[in-house]
């Protein structure tokens, strides 16, 4: 009884801290190399299984990569656990293959140069081997089938290339044990045969055999299965696949587009947020995505920082939402600030569906979909750059789109910031984990002294501070931040603790 009771009561304390460690690295920059524009990462992406992971950069480039560590003993790692296989090892990928989804384009009717950076990626459903993933760039929407093909080649040919004669005729067959003497016009020395008898072939062959074809090595192909274009007047924020396996959407800054995967010339507005007079526009759609499990469900976020469910049963244009999720205005707290850094850039349902995870400039939020009244947890990202909002105007950093993303467990959550560090949290009730980590292959960042700052002045709450700016060259509130090296994109394994993040051209991945 007493074994019973200490498993009921076990959830009840908060799981302990991840400690981090560096996995893989691809692309990596040696120092003082230069980065090229079209070699930088803007979109990851896991498939359902982890198997599988998808980079696309701003080159209109997708790279594949596959998990190779369990391959070696077949099947998956909950697999080889129940058949009591020791695991020690960590997720470790390789590349797969790479292949140009987008080209640069030019709309000749608004005289408007269309980018081929990829702004997002979604894996689909897998069948009969093959991989399907969905890309899009600011207007146009692919879908991919990456497969094997077994390349055929001719392993044996009626051909003795070492015995060619006169001009392309060839002295024997490659597997005669004795070499006749053919001529060059197709008459044989040892036969009188017509020269003109058809089958007779102008190499001389008295015997003619079909060359004997053999597909050994295998390649990988990518094809377009389907393009989805000229829906959307606006860039395309985000895309993402319906649990149906059969539809997904797409989100412009002021429509939803539902479309069919086998239909490409077709789509229907689920959404439209556009305003009769533009002059009355107050709000953006920033992200879409739906729920991971019920398929008549999808939520979005605005500029102005709120998040609205969508019940698609309800209505064919889901103008009216079916919940709002926003935080109350503290009082006097208003600025010039305030709606720019209140905009979302990016949610995520939690793979429950229970929970949705929202990034704003400067903090990660967990909403209970219950709960409409205000989020659950809220994480101060680096709070430490609110005296700077200023200069991150100036710069136009403080309009960096940060990703997040959430633990398949539901455990964790994790964004990025400036200086290529990014942040992880425990939002499991009770649990106060918040690790600071540098896209490197040493990725804690030990905290380092600053000699300006008198020890005696450190209170509990600027520790906190420092632990997002710690390190060399960064002091306790951020003055010598790097606001031109970011760490946007990232994504964490759907079932382990393993996260995937971009710094400029290089693939960094962790373990815990």
């Amino acid at each position: 009884m007493n074994g019973g009771d200490e498993v009921a009561e076990a959830p009840a304390s908060p799981p302990q801290p991840l400690e981090w460690k560096f996995s893989q690295v691809f692309g990596e920059r040696t120092a003082g190399e230069e980065v090229q524009e079209v070699d930088i990462i803007s979109a990851i992406e896991f498939d359902r299984s982890g198997d599988h992971l998808a980079t696309g950069d701003r080159g209109g480039r997708v790279v594949l990569f596959e998990r190779t560590d369990t391959k070696d003993h077949g099947g998956s790692r909950r697999d080889l656990e129940r058949m009591g296989y020791p695991i020690s090892r960590h997720p470790e990928f390789r590349y797969k293959t790479e292949f140009q989804s987008h080209e640069p384009e030019f709309d000749y009717l608004k005289s408007l140069e269309i980018e081929e950076k990829i702004n997002k990626i979604r894996w689909c459903q897998t069948a009969n081997g093959a991989l399907f993933l969905l890309s899009t760039n600011d207007k146009t929407i692919k879908y991919w089938k990456v497969q094997e093909k077994k390349v055929k080649k001719i392993s044996e040919m009626n051909v003795d290339p070492s015995k060619a004669v006169g001009n392309g005729g060839v002295a024997s067959s490659s597997n005669s044990s004795i070499g006749k003497q053919y001529l060059a016009n197709g008459g044989d020395k040892s036969h009188n045969l017509p020269s003109n008898d058809l089958s007779i072939s102008p190499g001389g062959f008295p015997s003619l055999r079909l060359p004997v074809v053999t597909s050994n090595e295998t390649s990988l192909m990518a094809r377009c299965r389907r393009v989805y274009a000229h829906a959307h007047d606006y860039h395309i924020n985000s895309i993402s696949n319906n649990s149906d396996g059969e539809t997904f959407i797409s989100a412009d800054d002021l429509r939803i587009n539902l479309w069919n995967l086998e239909i490409s010339n077709q789509s229907f507005n689920i959404c439209d947020v556009k305003p009769a007079n533009m002059e009355d526009l107050t709000e953006v759609i920033t992200s879409a995505e739906f729920h991971p499990s019920h398929c008549n469900m999808l939520a979005y976020s605005s500029s102005k920082g709120s998040i609205r469910l969508i019940d698609m049963r309800q209505s064919a244009l889901c103008d009216s939402h079916a919940k709002l999720f926003e935080e109350p205005e503290a009082p006097g707290s208003r600025s010039f600030f305030t709606e720019i850094i209140a905009s979302i850039s990016d949610i995520k349902f939690a793979r429950d569906g229970r929970h949705i995870l929202s990034r704003d400039y400067m903090t990660l939020k967990l909403w209970d979909i219950n709960m409409d009244s205000g989020p659950v947890a809220t994480f101060q990202v680096h709070e430490y750059l609110r005296p700077k909002l200023c200069d991150l105007y100036e710069n136009d950093s403080i309009f960096d789109k940060f990703e997040c993303c959430s633990s398949g467990d539901g455990l964790r959550v994790a964004t990025g910031s400036y200086s290529n560090l990014f942040r992880v949290f425990g939002c499991a009730p009770g649990s106060t984990e918040a690790s600071t980590l540098e896209a490197s292959k040493n990725p804690m960042r030990r905290q380092v002294q600053t000699p300006s700052r008198p020890s005696r002045s450190l209170s509990s709450i600027t520790r906190v501070v420092r632990r997002g700016a710690e390190g060399p060259g960064v002091d306790a509130n951020g003055n010598s931040f790097d606001f031109t090296t970011k760490l946007l994109h990232l994504a964490w394994h759907p079932t382990e603790n393993s996260i995937a993040c971009a710094a400029a051209n290089s693939l960094y991945m962790y373990y815990a």
